[in-house]
C-alpha cells in the first residue's frame, strides 16, 4: 500500500480533471441548475419524479430513480461538498482504475446506496436527492488503496484515510441508528459504503484493482527516473563540454 503522503484538498489528492470525473460533475451541475428552473415555476416537480422516493419504486416502478437521484441535490453548498470529493477522491481512482471501471463502480455504490435506503424504508415518500451514497463508496475505495495516505480533515486535522473512512462509517452508521437523521440520508451513506466494500472484496475485481494500481505506480516510478535519468545525461554531456573547451 502507498505511504505517500497527500492534502484534503484538489491538489493533494486529486489525479487531474479525468473523462468521468469531469463528466459526473457536469451532469450533476445541469441538473442542479434544472432542479432551480424547476422551483421558479411555482410547480416544482422535478424532485418528485427524478429523486428517490421508495414508495414510488416499490409501488409504481419509477425505477429510474434509482440512477436518476444521484444527480439531484437539496442546495448550494450539499452540491458543492459532493462535487468536492468526488474531484478529490474520484480523479485518482479513475486515473488508476480506467474511466470503464470507475464509472462503474460509481453506479454501483450510488444505486447500492439507494436500495439499502429502500429496504429500510420501502414504503417512505421522502425524496432522497444527492451523490453522497456514491462518494462514500469512492471515499471506502480510496481507503482500502491508500490506507496511509495523511488527510487533512477540515483542512487542518491530519489523520491516515484508512481512520478517516472509519470514522465517517461509525457516524453514518450511528446517525442511521438515530430516530432523527436531520435530513440527511445516513443510510445511503452508510449502504453506499458497504456496497463498495463487497465489490472491491469481490476476490477477482479487487486482484484486478491492485494490479492496475501497481502498473500505475511503476509506470510513475519509471517516469521520474527517466526524468532524472535524462537531467544527470544531460549535466554529464555539459560538463564533458567544458573540460574540452578548457583543454
Amino acid at each position: 500500500m502507498s505511504r505517500n503522503r497527500g492534502r484534503f484538498s484538489g491538489i493533494g489528492i486529486g489525479g487531474g480533471w479525468t473523462p468521468a470525473v469531469k463528466a459526473l460533475t457536469i451532469a450533476c451541475v445541469v441538473a442542479f441548475v434544472l432542479q432551480i428552473v424547476d422551483q421558479w415555476t411555482g410547480q416544482p416537480s422535478f424532485t418528485y419524479k427524478f429523486g428517490l422516493t421508495p414508495a414510488l419504486v416499490t409501488q409504481h416502478y419509477y425505477l429510474w430513480q434509482l440512477v436518476t437521484y444521484i444527480f439531484l441535490h437539496a442546495g448550494f453548498f450539499h452540491i458543492l461538498f459532493n462535487l468536492l470529493g468526488l474531484y478529490m477522491f474520484g480523479s485518482e481512482l479513475e486515473s488508476i482504475w480506467g474511466t470503464k471501471e470507475f464509472t462503474k463502480y460509481f453506479f454501483i455504490c450510488g444505486i447500492g446506496a439507494a436500495i439499502a435506503s429502500i429496504l429500510v424504508g420501502p414504503q417512505s415518500l421522502v425524496a432522497t436527492i444527492g451523490a453522497s451514497g456514491a462518494i462514500y463508496g469512492l471515499l471506502l475505495a480510496y481507503g482500502v488503496l491508500f490506507p496511509n495516505r495523511i488527510i487533512y480533515l477540515y483542512m487542518i486535522i491530519p489523520i491516515q484515510a484508512k481512520w478517516f473512512v472509519v470514522i465517517f462509517g461509525a457516524i453514518a452508521f450511528l446517525s442511521s441508528m438515530s430516530a432523527s437523521g436531520g435530513g440527511v440520508a445516513h443510510i445511503a451513506h452508510l449502504g453506499g459504503m458497504l456496497v463498495g466494500f463487497m465489490y472491491l472484496k469481490g476476490g477477482r475485481v479487487f486482484s484486478d484493482i491492485r494490479w492496475r494500481y501497481d502498473r500505475w505506480h511503476r509506470n510513475r516510478l519509471r517516469r521520474k527516473f527517466e526524468v532524472y535519468y535524462n537531467e544527470r545525461r544531460r549535466d554529464d554531456d555539459d560538463q564533458q563540454k567544458w573540460r574540452r573547451w578548457r583543454n
